[in-house]
């Protein structure tokens, strides 16, 4: 059985161009929401909770994956840790289809500044006068928070009822969230800076399809600060950027074509 990591919109492409050879897929998302915008596509077992590695090596033995492939988000370090460490266990060859950055096209543009961590972040937002608009979600709230900035900082993430209730348990103040399924529009980027009279940004670089070219055009064309918060990059083998590639190098390893 292949198994198959998903959290990214590429992950569900991958999917749907498997589904026209075989239905012997394992998915695996992290949450009940990602099994549910599965409900179109085909697969032989769906699992919706996150799974740590012990997880991870009961399900591949117990369904018996032969092939890997990590579609999961390019932040999401952890689970991508584990898949490989599961895979080394049993001798699975794992697959990692990676995202392409598209911050290097922005690369000349003085206000948007690329750094490695939360703590080079905060040397940056310090000096910020006025106010921050964090759309790096619910899970990195409390490295914000924790920063203890006196700037008034406005926190777009999912609208889920699990997250808004995240934030007001944190003490976020509601006007002080933005509840939406991204990515957004370059348009409404705008509107939100000027809505919140922000003066930078933080974002990840989540790539074209994660909205990023869309946050730092704004920021730019607004003036004003654009703060990346890099990836971490992890040594493996075979990771395709590109998901024809991908596939096509599956099917030939599983004989489907």
């Amino acid at each position: 059985m292949i198994g198959l990591i998903l959290g990214t919109s590429e992950g569900r492409k991958i999917l749907s161009l498997l589904n026209n050879y075989t239905e012997d897929i394992l998915v695996s998302t992290a949450t009940e929401y990602g099994g549910e915008i599965l409900k179109d596509y085909k697969y032989s077992y769906l699992n919706t909770n996150p799974l740590d590695l012990e997880g991870l090596v009961r399900l591949f033995k117990e369904k018996n994956v032969s092939l890997l492939v990590d579609a999961s988000h390019p932040y999401a370090l952890e689970i991508s840790k584990n898949a490989i460490k599961a895979c080394e266990v049993f001798g699975i060859e794992y697959l990692r289809y990676e995202r392409p950055s598209c911050v290097d096209k922005f690369k000349n543009e003085e206000k948007i500044i690329e750094l490695k961590d939360y703590e080079e972040l905060y040397d940056k937002l310090k000096n910020i006068k006025g106010n921050i608009l964090n759309t790096t979600g619910s899970r990195n709230l409390d490295r914000i928070l924790s920063m203890n900035l006196k700037n008034r900082i406005i926190h777009r993430v999912l609208p889920s009822v699990k997250v808004m209730q995240e934030c007001i348990d944190k003490g976020l103040d509601a006007g002080d969230i933005i509840s939406i399924k991204g990515p957004i529009s370059y348009e409404l980027n705008c509107a939100f800076i000027k809505e919140y009279k922000a003066q930078a940004v933080i974002l990840k670089d989540s790539g074209i399809q994660g909205g990023t070219e869309e946050k730092l055009r704004a920021c730019v064309d607004n003036n004003i600060y654009g703060f990346i918060i890099g990836r971490q990059t992890m040594k493996c083998n075979n990771v395709f950027y590109d998901i024809e590639d991908l596939v096509n190098y599956l099917l030939d390893k599983v004989k489907l074509k």
